[in-house]
């Protein structure tokens, strides 16, 4: 029973036969084939603008990289304190910016506090040099605690960004299931509510290998070739990952994938609410849980074979931790099944 994390999931069957289609005879090499540029049009249908796409291999290459393209000299990124990109990215946004830094901020349930934001971009004094100058705001959709901004939160977190001269990033791992649960577009959660690059995220939620940069004003993304060439990112074959999103994208296979993922994860919430020796921490948004429970359970249903990860307490969290007691998250994927919800809540119940 695997709920540690969507990334232990393997690919989606259309992926990997996408994958076996194209990989036989010769196409042009680094982004240059037929493939490549059709799903360059693809992303334009997608988010309904012209954009400009570049497919990278992991989350932490495309987050590095779309944050090095609007780099500034002296540069610091304003993000969540708990944000997958400050936390769990082992120093590689600063490493490929050139050592731009990640300023923390403060806000409940991963989500950053505008007024928090505000403050902090009114202190900004740009004739002090010392203290260096913002170069970014950067969101994460769904957070890394699971909660998802609303649009209008992702507007008026923009709308403080745009009027201090910054653009606004998105760290979209699992843009899919926040998607399909807020039921919006694309373009509604993105360039429409104020966000001006996006890490798109495709290997959670069934491909193999398969991450974008999306930039949607393309003149902002003049520099992000040089940029992935020097970073290591520009496969030769990047066939292979066009293949992928290719079948990602197809028939909204994409939005299937998370709605299922999402559904099994409201299964799971509804096995599990008010057990004796369990809670959830917080309302389930997505496709993961977080959930108080006593250490003792915890320790009996890992031995039982379930895979989950206790998690830090976020230093906002409002609620209190009984003795004996610790945080866990449970996620679900597009390759849970009815079955393993069943099983780990007959365990529960047992």
């Amino acid at each position: 029973m695997f709920f540690a994390s969507d990334n232990w999931s393997g690919a989606a069957d259309e992926v990997m036969q996408s994958l076996t289609r194209h990989a036989s005879g010769f196409a042009p090499a680094y982004g240059t084939s037929d493939l490549d540029l059709s799903l360059e049009r693809r992303f334009n249908e997608l988010f309904e603008r012209e954009v400009a796409v570049f497919f990278v291999g992991t989350g932490t290459a495309a987050n590095s990289l779309a944050l090095s393209a609007v780099n500034r000299p002296g540069g610091f990124v304003l993000c969540h304190r708990e944000s997958h990109l400050i936390q769990d990215e082992a120093g590689a946004p600063e490493f490929f910016t050139s050592g731009a830094r990640l300023s923390p901020l403060d806000g409940p349930l991963g989500k950053i506090n505008p007024a928090e934001l505000a403050r902090v971009l009114d202190r900004f004094d740009p004739t002090f040099v010392h203290r260096g100058q913002p170069m970014a705001v950067s969101l994460t959709q769904s957070t890394e605690v699971g909660s998802l901004y609303s649009l209008d939160e992702i507007a008026e977190l923009a709308s403080l960004a745009k009027n201090a001269g910054l653009p606004v990033h998105m760290d979209g791992a699992r843009f899919a299931n926040a998607l399909v649960s807020l039921g919006v577009s694309p373009a509604d959660m993105t360039w429409k509510a104020g966000v001006d690059v996006l890490s798109f995220g495709g290997t959670k939620n069934g491909c193999w290998c398969a991450e974008a940069v999306v930039f949607f004003d393309p003149a902002r993304a003049k520099q992000l070739p040089y940029i992935r060439k020097r970073a290591a990112q520009l496969f030769s074959k990047t066939r292979f990952i066009a293949a992928q999103f290719h079948a990602y994208l197809d028939d909204d296979l994409w939005l299937r994938l998370a709605t299922h993922a999402n559904t099994m994860a409201a299964h799971l919430e509804a096995g599990i609410v008010d057990r004796p020796n369990m809670q959830l921490a917080w309302p389930r948004q997505a496709n993961e849980l977080f959930v108080q429970m006593a250490k003792s359970e915890a320790k009996r249903l890992s031995d039982a074979g379930v895979k989950f990860y206790a998690w830090p307490i976020p230093a906002d969290y409002e609620g209190r931790l009984p003795d004996g007691y610790g945080l866990y998250r449970f996620v679900t994927s597009f390759a849970t099944t009815q079955a393993e919800i069943d099983q780990l809540v007959g365990l529960i119940e047992s």
